[in-house]
């Protein structure tokens, strides 16, 4: 027996996996502050997109509701306020990374195969987002902790903590599509206040050491 075709839609959620992995491996080699977070919101527009399709493919009328909040919040407040704080310290320049650009780019590469692999061999299946989708988000999680791992600034190491509620976003709408909006909506509250703190703590770390650098923090380690 012939496997089925995939659908058109199976088609545009892969990629848009993809696509969201593929803005995190940017992410870690951008050398401009502004320029991750503009990465970061254009993959949030894609993680937005995507509710809009899935909730218009699917008749999910709550994902309508998830999409306009998150787009307002990830795609517009989110990116504003840290261009906002970049802008009044003016400070762009990324701070320097623990390994290179090429080691830590093949970190990720090993990682996101790693993640991929083990997620997309689960027992999950699910109509709404099938094929490749669960493994890409998976990847994408493991991408943006790698991220912030080997990122030491404060404004990279927040956006990947964006980027990673991305990932578990995609994950979400795979393993649980029809999760109440009410749950969602917490979710990305919660995420407005990781904002605020992190702004907060930026503008204070800056302040204080004149530089967006991790290392004067990693000191206090015992």
């Amino acid at each position: 027996m012939m496997p089925a075709s995939p659908t058109p839609f199976a088609g545009v959620a892969d990629v848009a996996a993809v696509l969201v992995l593929l803005t995190e491996m940017a992410m870690l080699r951008a050398p401009m502050l502004r320029s991750q977070v503009r990465l970061y919101a254009f993959q949030s527009l894609v993680v937005t997109v995507l509710a809009v399709v899935v909730g218009a493919t699917h008749h999910l009328d709550t994902l309508y509701v998830l999409a306009a909040i998150s787009f307002l919040l990830k795609v517009v407040l989110v990116p504003l306020i840290i261009l906002r704080m970049l802008g009044s310290i003016d400070a762009d320049m990324a701070g320097s990374h623990s390994v290179g650009v090429a080691t830590m780019l093949l970190i990720a590469v090993a990682t996101s195969v790693f993640g991929f692999f083990t997620l997309g061999s689960l027992p999950v299946h699910e109509s709404v987002l099938p094929g490749a989708a669960l493994g890409v988000a998976g990847a994408a999680i493991l991408v943006a902790f790698v991220l912030v791992v080997l990122r030491t600034d404060v404004v990279s190491q927040a956006i990947g903590f964006f980027a990673m509620e991305n990932g578990v976003s995609l994950a979400s709408m795979v393993v649980a599509p029809k999760l109440p909006v009410i749950l969602d909506a917490a979710f990305l509250f919660d995420l407005l206040v990781a904002v605020v703190a992190f702004a907060v703590l930026m503008r204070v770390h800056h302040g204080r050491n004149r530089t967006l650098s991790t290392s004067v923090i990693d000191r206090l380690k015992g």
